[in-house]
C-alpha cells in the first residue's frame, strides 16, 4: 500500500516537473530597457534596450530583448535618454597641493582677494600661494586681476594665479621679486611680461609664467594623490567615461599606473600624453602610444607650436586686430619642431600637437606631411589640438590627404568670445573653432573640453548653436546637428586613441560605458542643452555615478 502511495506521489511530482516552464533566456548581468538609446553606431540607430555581461554589451535592440535575456539587475529607464559615455580627447586633470586655490567659479576680483587672504591665514606669512581658473570675462570689475590687487591681499606671500586655459598668469610683487623679474628684464622668447601705461609691471605674464612658477615648491605625489583621485571621479558626474590628459610626462606616468592599479574599476579610462625627451629617453621609457590596457594607456606625444588666446600669443598669419605687426609667437624653434616630429614619427609614436593660430596650424601640418613622406605610416592618427583660426583650404585638403585629425573645443566659442572679439576680425573671428568646414574637407574632427569648462554640455551647445556668452552667433554655417556633436564627443574621440572598436558607441562587443541623461538631448530646444544633467554613469556595465538630488533612472 505504501509503495502504491509513494509511486502515486512520485508520479504527481514528475508530472508537475514536466509541466513547469523552462526559462530558456540567456543570463546576463544587467539589462537596461524602456529607454531612448542613441547608439552612435554606423546607422545612428535608436534602440530602447541593452544587455550587458562581464562589462561588455552583448545585445542592443527593442523590448524584445527581455524575451531573449534575463538578469537579476533589470532596470526600467522610464523613457529616459541613454548614450555612450563622453570621450574627452583633450583635457587636463591634476591633483592640487595645500597652497592651491580653485578660482574656476570666481566672479569678482574682490572674491579672489578674499580667497588669497584666507590662504595666507591658512599657510602663514611667506609661503607660496598658487591658483588657477580666473577669467576676466566673468569678473564683476570687467578686467583682469593685477599685481596691485594681489599685493593688497598678500603683501608678504608670493602669489601666482593662472588664468583659465593656462596661457597667462598674474603675479604679485613678492613673487616677481623672488623671481628677480622687474621692468628691466628682457622679454622671454615666446612670451610677454606685461607693463601698464605707467611703464611698470602689472603682474601679468603671458605664455612664460614659468619664469616665476618654477620657484613654487613642487608637490609630492603623496600630497596631491587624493585630490587627483577625487578629480578623476568627478569626471564621471559629467558623463565622461574616457579622457586624454594633455599634460603628462614619462616621469609622471608611473604615478598614473599606481593610481589605476588601486582604483581602475572606479575611474574613467585614461590616455596620458607625454612630452618628447629624445630617442634615447623614449626608448628607455619602454612604452609607446597605445601601450597599456582599456583602463590606462600611453597617449600621444604633446608638442606646443604656439600660445593661446588669453594672452594673446597664438601664432597667426595676419596681425591681431588693431596691431600693425604683432602676430603672436611660436613656442618652439621651427628646426626643433622638424627634428621632434620626424624622430617621433619614425619611432612609431602618435602626436597631438597644440596649434591654435592659422600660421601655427599650417606649419604643423607641413611638418607632419614631410615626416610622413620621409617615413610613411599606414595608421598614425597624428592630430592637432585646438585648430582655433581656420587655415587655408589647401592645408585642410592636405590634412585629409595625410590623415591628420583634429580634437576641437567648440566650448571656446562660448567661453572665450570676449578674447576673440578683442583680438580677431573678419572671417577669422566669425569662423573661430571651425567644425563644419574641416569636416567638409574630409578631416576627422573630434570634440573635447580643454577645461574651459570640462562639462561636455557647453561644447555640445556651442557646436550646435555657435553662440558665444553674449548670444552672438559666429558663422552659423559651421554648426553641427546634435547627433553629429554627440558622435564627435564619443566615437570620434575614441578613434584618436585607436579605441573605436571597443568604445564610443553602444554596440555588441564594446565596453558598456553609458550615461543616462535627464533630458532627450536630441529633441529639446538647443537653448536648453546646457541645462541637461547626467543622472547615471555606467563604466563597464557597473554603475559608478548616480545623481542624488534628481533621482536615478
Amino acid at each position: 500500500m505504501k509503495r502504491l502511495i509513494l509511486m502515486a506521489v512520485f508520479g504527481l511530482v514528475l508530472g508537475a516537473c514536466e509541466k513547469a516552464p523552462v526559462d530558456t533566456r540567456t543570463e546576463v548581468d544587467t539589462i537596461l530597457h524602456n529607454g531612448k538609446l542613441a547608439t552612435i553606431d554606423a546607422s545612428l540607430s535608436i534602440a530602447s534596450a541593452v544587455a550587458v555581461k562581464d562589462q561588455i554589451i552583448v545585445a542592443v535592440g527593442g523590448e524584445e530583448l527581455l524575451d531573449d535575456f534575463v538578469a537579476d539587475n533589470t532596470i526600467d529607464l522610464g523613457g529616459k535618454f541613454v548614450m555612450p559615455g563622453f570621450v574627452d580627447s583633450h583635457t587636463h586633470l591634476r591633483g592640487q597641493p595645500q597652497r592651491y586655490i580653485d578660482l574656476t567659479k570666481t566672479t569678482s576680483i574682490e572674491e579672489i582677494k578674499g580667497l588669497v587672504r584666507q590662504k595666507v591665514d591658512e599657510l602663514g606669512t611667506g609661503e607660496w600661494i598658487s591658483g588657477y581658473g580666473w577669467s576676466e570675462d566673468f569678473m564683476a570689475e570687467l578686467r583682469r586681476p593685477l599685481r596691485a590687487d594681489l599685493d593688497e591681499a598678500a603683501p608678504e606671500n608670493p602669489v601666482l594665479l593662472t588664468r583659465a586655459g593656462g596661457h597667462s598668469a598674474v603675479a604679485n610683487s613678492a613673487a616677481l621679486r623672488r623671481a628677480e623679474v622687474d621692468e628691466n628684464t628682457l622679454q622671454p622668447e615666446g612670451g610677454v611680461i606685461e607693463k601698464g601705461d605707467d611703464g611698470l609691471l602689472n603682474g601679468v605674464i603671458r605664455e612664460r609664467q614659468e619664469i616665476v612658477g618654477h620657484l613654487i615648491p613642487e608637490a609630492t605625489n603623496e600630497e596631491v594623490r587624493e585630490s587627483l583621485i577625487d578629480t578623476l571621479k568627478e569626471q564621471l558626474s559629467l558623463g565622461i567615461t574616457s579622457f586624454t590628459h594633455a599634460t603628462g610626462s614619462i616621469e609622471a606616468y608611473p604615478e598614473w599606473e599606481y593610481i589605476y592599479s588601486l582604483h581602475r574599476e572606479a575611474l574613467p579610462r585614461a590616455s596620458i600624453q607625454v612630452f618628447w625627451e629624445g630617442p634615447e629617453a623614449m626608448t628607455a621609457f619602454g612604452k609607446k602610444s597605445g601601450d597599456g590596457d582599456e583602463h590606462l594607456r600611453v597617449g600621444p606625444i604633446k608638442i606646443f607650436v604656439d600660445g593661446g588666446f588669453t594672452g594673446p600669443a597664438a601664432y597667426t598669419k595676419a596681425p591681431y586686430k588693431g596691431e600693425t605687426d604683432y602676430r603672436g609667437k611660436l613656442s618652439i624653434d621651427p628646426g626643433e619642431l622638424t627634428t621632434i616630429i620626424r624622430e617621433l614619427n619614425a619611432a612609431g609614436w602618435q602626436t597631438g600637437i597644440h596649434a591654435i593660430g592659422d600660421a601655427a596650424i599650417e606649419l604643423a601640418v607641413d611638418e607632419l606631411a614631410m615626416a610622413l613622406d620621409e617615413t610613411p605610416r599606414v595608421d598614425h592618427r597624428h592630430y592637432l589640438n585646438h585648430f582655433t583660426i581656420m587655415p587655408s583650404a589647401e592645408t585642410m585638403k592636405k590634412m585629409a590627404e595625410y590623415g591628420i585629425a583634429i580634437t576641437q573645443q567648440p566650448n571656446f566659442t562660448y567661453t572665450l568670445e570676449g578674447r576673440y572679439v578683442d583680438y580677431l576680425d573678419g572671417d577669422r573671428l566669425e569662423h573661430n573653432n571651425p567644425l563644419r568646414t574641416p569636416m567638409n574637407h574630409g578631416v576627422h574632427v573630434a570634440m573635447s573640453s580643454d577645461i574651459l569648462p570640462i562639462g561636455p554640455m557647453v561644447g555640445i551647445y556651442a557646436a550646435v548653436t555657435r553662440k558665444g556668452l553674449s548670444g552672438r552667433v559666429f558663422a552659423g554655417e559651421e554648426a553641427l546637428s546634435v547627433m553629429e556633436a554627440l558622435q564627435a564627443y564619443t566615437l570620434y574621440g575614441a578613434y584618436l586613441s585607436f579605441e573605436e572598436d571597443i568604445k564610443g558607441s553602444i554596440e555588441p562587443g564594446k565596453l558598456a560605458d553609458m550615461i543616462v541623461l535627464d533630458q532627450d538631448i536630441l529633441a529639446i530646444d538647443p537653448a536648453h542643452i546646457m541645462d541637461t544633467n547626467v543622472l547615471q554613469t555606467w563604466l563597464g556595465g557597473k554603475l559608478v555615478y548616480e545623481r542624488q538630488d534628481q533621482g536615478g533612472a
